[in-house]
């Protein structure tokens, strides 16, 4: 016995961690140990395991400690869905009866807690496999535990799910998309969800473990390593989401600017560096899969009404509610807040992956700036002796302010007619104050004489 518990008190320092030293022959557990014979009934334990990364530890009862497993993402509930399982050191039994914070600094240091316990008949325990039939409180099947390398084992569910229509995790889905419109006339057939300005991504939330996928399938999860703590909060359950990855600004409005500083980062450093003066916030409206169960038939109504029961809400990532009619409110308290504008979604409408659906309508706030033309610069290649871009200022406190370049809705014949008129009262002096760098960009295209004022 001190032989096998050997390894684990030397990872150990029992006057700082409130693990037990493994003294007893025998724990407190209920029922009684058994014989080492093939078929008896021995006990076994699942731990929830809050270290550095949430996992979960197996522990079986045999030959008067606890054969240990490191299970990374969970007991398997289906049986085309292998899981990593590691062995580790063999436990005392009164392991079975532990719950406790383990210090930090100390082996392991984090939260456990019982998750599943109950006795497993044994039908084979050899050096690199076992056979085990579970009857726990929420693991009740046949399985097997068997070696691929090392310390590497993987644990596979022999018989069918306990769960009858139990469905496997899809590996990826092709998001449902909106079509831009009006605000429907049936108010009351829709719920009304702020439309958020940041980039599309799906959740994938399995047993803690977090991946975020785009629109085409690119992997974000890198990107945003923020928003992997969001799988603790889950747990054990399994959850496919939708939603916006948004960077908000101080005053919690989305900034599609402030998100574009992380977009396309490539390192780890640079990363890590953005997450802390940026932050990724991820934006949840959508409810795909559960614990087994596709919910892309279920009307949208239901779908949020099972995504509210999750309570995702945390420092990161929140699910903001959405308004059952009402949307002209909706959209004007958009429109006062500076916020792109809203979507209505049917409540009875099913999710349709990969398709852009009447169903789903986007309502984007106009602004309308009255401006005025103060000057022009042709354009190239195709537009080459066409006007390229206008330039436009407003008026604030009497004062003309350069507003930007304007150089889109051009007809061809309008733009004809504007580079002929244009170049016809073009003068020297320029009336918009620019900035630094555009004054040197102004200067440039003088030298080339390329930039003229209309007055």
């Amino acid at each position: 016995m001190a032989a096998k518990l050997s390894s684990y008190r030397a990872k150990r320092d029992f006057a700082s961690t409130p693990e037990p030293g493994g003294e007893a022959s025998t724990g407190s557990g209920y029922g009684a140990p058994a014989d080492d014979s093939a078929g008896c009934t021995e006990r076994f334990v699942v731990q929830q395991h809050h270290a550095r990364r949430l996992h979960w530890d197996l522990r079986l009862e045999r030959d008067g400690t606890l054969a240990s497993w490191a299970l990374p993402r969970g007991i398997p509930a289906h049986p085309d869905e292998n899981r990593l399982a590691v062995r580790t050191e063999d436990h005392p039994l009164e392991y079975l009866e532990f719950e406790g914070e383990i210090s930090a600094g100390e082996y392991g240091a984090g939260l456990m807690s019982i998750w599943d316990r109950g006795t497993y008949r044994c039908e084979k325990f050899g050096d690199g496999e076992v056979i085990a039939v579970f009857s726990g409180e929420r693991v009740r099947g046949r399985y097997a535990l068997f070696q691929t390398r090392d310390d590497d084992w993987l644990i596979h569910r022999m018989d069918p799910p306990e769960e009858p229509g139990y469905e496997p995790m899809p590996e990826r889905i092709k998001p449902m998309l909106a079509r831009t419109g009006a605000l429907p006339k049936e108010d009351d057939a829709y719920g009304y969800e702020v439309k958020w300005d940041g980039i599309r991504a799906l959740c994938f939330c399995d047993h803690g473990h977090v991946a975020l996928q785009g629109r085409n399938f690119t992997d974000f999860t890198s990107r945003y390593p923020e928003l992997r703590e969001l799988g603790p909060q889950l747990g054990a359950q399994r959850a496919i989401l939708d939603g916006e990855v948004v960077a908000l600004d101080e005053h919690g409005r989305p900034s599609f600017e402030r998100l574009q500083a992380r977009m396309h980062l490539e390192s780890d450093s640079a990363v890590r560096r953005r997450v802390r003066d940026t932050p990724a916030t991820y934006v949840i409206f959508d409810l795909l899969y559960l614990n087994g169960r596709p919910t892309h038939s279920l009307g949208y109504g239901e779908r949020r009404r099972l995504l509210e029961r999750l309570g995702l809400e945390g420092p990161l990532w929140r699910t903001p509610p959405y308004r059952r009619g009402e949307g002209r409110a909706l959209l004007d308290a958009t429109a006062a807040l500076g916020v792109e504008g809203v979507v209505a979604k049917r409540l009875d409408c099913p999710y349709e992956p990969g398709r852009r659906s009447h169903a789903w309508i986007k309502v984007k706030n106009v602004c309308v700036q009255d401006v005025v033309v103060g000057g022009f610069s042709p354009g190239a290649g195709k537009r080459r002796g066409r006007v390229g871009a206008l330039a436009v200022g407003y008026f604030d406190c009497g004062r003309l302010v350069y507003a930007g370049k304007v150089g889109t809705g051009f007809t061809e014949r309008t733009a004809v007619h504007a580079v002929s008129s244009a170049r016809a009262s073009a003068q020297p002096p320029e009336p918009l104050p620019r900035t630094p760098a555009a004054a040197r960009h102004r200067a440039r295209r003088a030298e080339a004489g390329g930039l003229g004022r209309v007055p």
